[in-house]
């Protein structure tokens, strides 16, 4: 299984190649959605790695890709900016999972 990157930006997608990692750069939401689905198809692919700024852009699609497919894994990632994410999004998010304050 091999991993796979859809990116907003050149950089990023730059520094996956140089670790093996193909991938695309988009910035509509009909080219999100298109790479993403081409990308969910291809059997090869086990790991799909999105930027925070796509993924917020297509929510409701990866919502229902988690929900109704087990392959392959759908990873939102900080671009070259770092994350969109507040400093304490881990513990919230283990929080509502498991729905204890830890």
């Amino acid at each position: 299984m091999r991993m796979f990157l859809i990116s907003d930006n050149v950089d990023t997608r730059t520094g996956m190649r140089l670790a093996g990692i193909e991938g695309v750069v988009v910035h509509e939401r009909r080219e999100i959605e298109d790479a993403l689905n081409a990308a969910i198809q291809d059997e090869s692919i086990g790991i799909i790695l999105i930027t925070e700024l796509l993924a917020e852009r297509v929510e409701d699609l990866i919502r229902d890709y988690r929900l109704n497919r087990s392959k392959p894994l759908i990873v939102e990632i900080p671009d070259r900016h770092g994350t969109r994410r507040p400093a304490d999004y881990i513990m919230r998010y283990v929080n509502e999972a498991i729905g204890l304050k830890v």
